[in-house]
């Protein structure tokens, strides 16, 4: 599927008197991924999302949705846009059915059936006719984005979306924003601070600090950059030491982990074949290695904490 760019950010900023709050983001966002938009608190994450849908002004630079203009072309770049921010925004003394049914009303060309199928896939076939009052806050999530996917959007903004999910609704989610981008060719820009669900679900991810842009990486790509791993190695207790020694050999420092007979080790995953051999040919007894691939949580931390 060709990729076209559905959100263009174009000099963005926002100011709030003397402060600026997000600066100068200048970066695009192209249809069939899944884009994720990371930050500390206060970074200027949910700004940049508020300015996406309008509902606050841009100081300076503008937002274009499918090429036209937040700031001018209002109505014809929202048309293109679903999404939830914060919370999704619900009537709860109206079942999940009447508030879909409501929504529709404002948006021509939406069915019975596009109703009904957007149910089927948020899993809320089963309570949908119960009043949104008796919904959990995941249910609520769920039928949230089922509002926001009703009129086929180009663009789905979603802040924090797995709130109130538990373990088998968040990889439900993420197995439906996967399907909806990589399948239909939807852009889904996505807010999050459970970095290791972000790590599972995005394809690229752009870092957010201090309202300004960082980053913008290949999730897998980025991950892997600096390939190095922390290995985990268990030998008999008797010979710790020798085994330190022998990592000392190959100018690494072994460190002695929670067990009398663990050791931790930074070191590049190809050497750990090196590292085995030299363990068995000096007769220290390996009883597992086990190979700790770095997250995006670690090179997120890292990252921010070379920022300050």
């Amino acid at each position: 599927m060709k990729q076209q760019t559905i959100v263009q950010f174009q000099h963005t900023t926002k100011k709030i008197g003397r402060k600026t709050i997000v600066s100068d983001l200048n970066f695009a966002v192209p249809s069939g991924e899944i884009f994720g938009f990371l930050g500390p608190n206060g970074a200027g994450k949910t700004t940049t999302i508020r300015m996406m849908v309008g509902l606050i002004k841009i100081s300076q630079g503008d937002i274009l949705i499918k090429g036209h203009s937040i700031s001018k072309q209002f109505e014809k770049a929202i048309r293109h846009v679903g999404g939830i921010v914060e919370n999704p925004d619900l009537y709860k003394y109206l079942t999940g059915y009447q508030n879909l049914k409501h929504y529709a009303r404002m948006v021509s060309g939406i069915s019975k059936n596009r109703i009904n199928e957007i149910v089927q896939n948020v899993g809320l076939t089963d309570s949908i006719h119960e009043k949104v009052s008796s919904y959990s806050l995941g249910m609520r999530q769920r039928l949230g984005i089922a509002q926001a996917l009703l009129h086929h959007p180009s663009l789905l903004i979603l802040d924090e979306p797995t709130n109130g999910l538990d373990p088998a609704g968040i990889r439900e989610l993420r197995h439906n924003l996967k399907e909806l981008a990589h399948q239909e060719g939807v852009a889904v820009f996505v807010s999050s601070h459970l970095l290791a669900e972000m790590q599972l679900m995005c394809d690229k991810i752009a870092v957010l600090q201090k309202g300004k842009l960082v980053s913008i990486e290949n999730v897998h790509e980025f991950i892997a950059e600096d390939n190095v791993s922390r290995i985990c190695l268990d030998v008999e207790s008797s010979q710790i030491e020798l085994a330190k020694m022998l990592v000392a050999d190959l100018s690494k420092t072994a460190v002695v982990g929670s067990k009398p007979n663990q050791l931790w080790i930074q070191m590049n995953k190809d050497e750990v074949p090196e590292l085995n051999k030299l363990l068995l040919e000096n007769g220290v007894r390996v009883l597992s290695i086990h190979v700790q691939e770095q997250t995006l949580e670690d090179k997120f931390l890292k990252m921010m904490e070379e920022g300050q």
